[in-house]
Order: structure tokens, then C-alpha cells, then sequence
């Protein structure tokens, strides 16, 4: 009788268990989608085929700018211009990734781009939408600064987990922190701010970049999708 007894409170702890991963799982898909809707819908997003933007910033005293050019489903590029010159590049083809330093073309670690084979889509929060690629968990409620927010766990085939902050006011993408396997040099905490509006794509325009008590501040003075870039741009 007592084994029974054992056996049908196991029972029962296991489907509770399923249940709440379940629930926890689909609590974090909402959030993500209202992230997506809140930027211009799922439709819409999966319509950008390319996105360019410009950042300004500052870099050993000097203003830089950033140069990030984006193709799907995973080509990207990432330029350093100084003076309207470019002084560092990085991209990869889809395949491989490269480093273009001082005028030298040479294939740059593969510990950078580690994460990009499991890119589908310009924007992440479509690809967390994919269980083939990700896993979510919902971590429940936290401030962000003044901002209420959901706080959701992501998990990438490759063991890449990091934690998503989304204002629970406008559903936007507040912060993000990699908490294992970061690509290298990747930076650990980003902030998003000032979200805009560019045609039908609402974006941020201001990250902050923390790292070991280090701030960098970018902020996009140009934007645009699904024009000005091509297959050249990541040879």
C-alpha cells in the first residue's frame, strides 16, 4: 500500500513539474511576442530582408562611428570608421567569419561568430519563437532602473544562455545579459533605450554596453531596412 502510496506522489510531482516547465515556457513565448508586436509585428519584421545602422560613439577619446550591416537569414558585417575612414572590420559570409586589419583581408576566430550558424532572423526575438533553437523559462518580475519588467530566460542550441529584460508597460527589450558561453568579446550587459520609430520599424536608438564596471554608450543616428546592402558587402 505504501509503495503505491510513493509511486502515486511521484506520479503526480512529475506532472506538476511538467505542468509549471510548460506554463513558465509559454508565459515566456508571450512576452517575446509582445516584444515583436510592440516593434511592428511578426509579419513585418520577417518582411526585413536587411538592416543597416550607424552609431556614433567614442572610443580611446576619439569619436567613432559603427558601422553594422545585417542580411539574412545570418550574414553580418561590423565596421569601426574614424574620419570617414574604416580602421577595423569584421564579417561573416554565412559561413566563415574575417577581419580586415590594417588592409589585410584573414579569416578572424571562430570563438566570434560561434553563435551565428543558428541564426535564422535579423531579429532575435523571432528566433527565440523557434524551438528548434532556443528554450524559454520565465524568471518573473524585475526592475530595470524606474521600469517594471518581465524577466525571461533564454537557452541557444549551442548552451548559450542569457537573461531578456521587457518593459511590461510597452513590451520593448529593456536589457539583455549573457550569463554563459558569450561569443568572444562579446559584451556581457546591454541596455536599450529610446526606442524610435523608422517607417514601420519601432528601434532602439541609444545601447550601453557594461562590462566590468565599463560603460560604452552608442547611439544610432541612421537606420534602414531592406535597402543600400548586398551579397558584396559580406565577400
Amino acid at each position: 500500500m505504501k509503495k503505491t502510496q510513493i509511486i502515486t506522489s511521484l506520479f503526480f510531482i512529475l506532472i506538476s513539474s511538467i505542468t509549471f516547465a510548460q506554463n513558465s515556457e509559454e508565459q515566456a513565448r508571450k512576452v517575446v511576442e509582445t516584444g515583436i508586436k510592440a516593434m511592428g509585428g511578426k509579419d513585418f519584421l520577417k518582411s526585413i530582408n536587411t538592416l543597416y545602422t550607424d552609431s556614433k560613439t567614442v572610443m580611446d577619446g576619439r569619436d567613432v562611428n559603427w558601422v553594422i550591416k545585417e542580411m539574412l537569414p545570418n550574414k553580418g558585417s561590423f565596421e569601426i570608421v574614424y574620419q570617414k575612414r574604416i580602421v577595423y572590420k569584421s564579417w561573416y559570409d554565412g559561413n566563415i567569419g574575417y577581419e580586415l586589419i590594417n588592409g589585410t583581408k584573414q579569416k578572424a576566430d571562430p570563438e566570434q561568430f560561434k553563435d551565428k550558424k543558428y541564426k535564422k532572423n535579423i531579429f532575435n526575438g523571432l528566433d527565440y519563437l523557434d524551438r528548434n533553437l532556443y528554450t524559454l523559462e520565465y524568471l518573473g518580475e524585475e526592475k530595470v532602473g524606474e521600469l517594471n519588467c518581465h524577466k525571461i530566460k533564454t537557452k541557444l542550441a549551442n548552451g548559450k544562455v542569457e537573461n531578456s529584460y521587457y518593459d511590461k508597460a510597452k513590451g520593448f527589450l529593456i536589457k539583455s545579459e549573457i550569463i554563459s558561453n558569450p561569443e568572444k568579446d562579446s559584451f556581457t550587459v546591454t541596455l536599450y533605450e529610446d526606442y524610435q520609430k523608422f517607417g514601420q520599424l519601432t528601434h532602439f536608438t541609444v545601447m550601453k554596453f557594461l562590462d566590468n564596471g565599463n560603460t560604452q554608450i552608442a547611439k544610432i543616428i541612421d537606420l534602414k531596412y531592406n535597402t543600400d546592402i548586398s551579397e558584396k558587402d559580406f565577400e
